[in-house]
């Protein structure tokens, strides 16, 4: 609550809460409203091939989420819970009452998070391709992926060479090294003195990871009563089959959709079918 009041001051002493997030707001503002969340190291031009089908008649926000592309990197303060109280203010700022919100993997269980406290304002929900189980060791993945990768690189162009030619093969435990080190390599941008970096902060993305699922979210789960799609890829190590299957049968409000083929990034993998199952399920809602 303490840093729930702290952000609400802080929207007052600055009079717009949304300047510190980097945003995009698209499409007609007479139509249905949308918000999408991207997943850990992302943003919000992961969307940009999915929004690009939908903005000429839907009113769509996409932002980078605290810590992440150009918004405010905090020195900590990145709990699900935090991710979503930046999205109800944001959201309470554009004077949005009530949005369809989709979130991607982290994105998702801020969403899940947001949707928990703030259910009058979910239209319906949109999970994808990650469940409310808690992973204390999370962190530690990640963190052993973080060190195989030597930033910052001296220029761009050395960067490239390592994620597209090195790293596949350092990475060869992960699921599709190559798409990773492809994902990993658009999340860099150059400084003005040449060098290559994170375009997110690799503590926060560390942190997240720990407070994120340290918990599980089965309770918030259970009790949600907005309707809500989760959509897994067939081929997901993020959500596996079991997990998928006992989130259906413990929330009667769930349509539960199984993409072939696709891994854990399904609206890139896949995104002709993300979009079939996206559409259908908002106008049954």
């Amino acid at each position: 609550m303490y840093f729930f009041m702290s952000l609400v001051n802080l929207l007052e002493a600055s009079m717009s809460y949304l300047q510190h997030f980097h945003h995009q707001i698209t499409g007609p503002s007479s139509g249905r409203r949308w918000v999408f969340l991207h997943g850990l190291m992302g943003y919000s031009a992961n969307w940009r091939r999915i929004i690009s089908e939908l903005e000429s008649t839907e009113n769509i926000l996409v932002y980078d989420q605290r810590g992440h592309g150009k918004s405010m990197k905090p020195a900590t303060g990145y709990r699900p819970e935090d991710y979503a109280e930046d999205l109800y203010l944001i959201t309470q700022e554009l004077n949005w009452q009530q949005f369809i919100l989709v979130g991607h993997s982290m994105g998702a269980r801020n969403a899940l998070a947001f949707a928990s406290r703030f259910p009058e304002k979910v239209q319906c929900l949109v999970l994808e391709d990650i469940g409310p189980e808690s992973d204390p060791v999370a962190g530690e993945k990640y963190k052993a992926l973080f060190d195989m990768i030597p930033t910052p690189f001296p220029t761009k162009r050395s960067a490239k060479d390592f994620f597209f030619n090195e790293f596949p093969l350092l990475a060869k435990n992960y699921q599709n090294p190559k798409v990773l080190g492809q994902y990993l390599y658009s999340n860099l941008e150059e400084s003005e003195q040449g060098l290559a970096d994170w375009r997110f902060s690799k503590a926060a993305m560390l942190e997240t990871l720990r407070e994120g699922r340290v918990k599980d979210q089965w309770q918030e789960w259970k009790d949600l009563q907005i309707p809500t799609l989760v959509l897994r890829g067939e081929k997901s190590p993020d959500l596996s089959l079991a997990v998928f299957q006992e989130m259906l049968a413990s929330n009667k409000n769930a349509l539960g959709v199984e993409i072939p083929g696709a891994g854990h990034w399904v609206h890139s993998e896949a995104p002709v079918e993300f979009l079939r199952q996206l559409k259908l399920f908002t106008q049954m809602t």
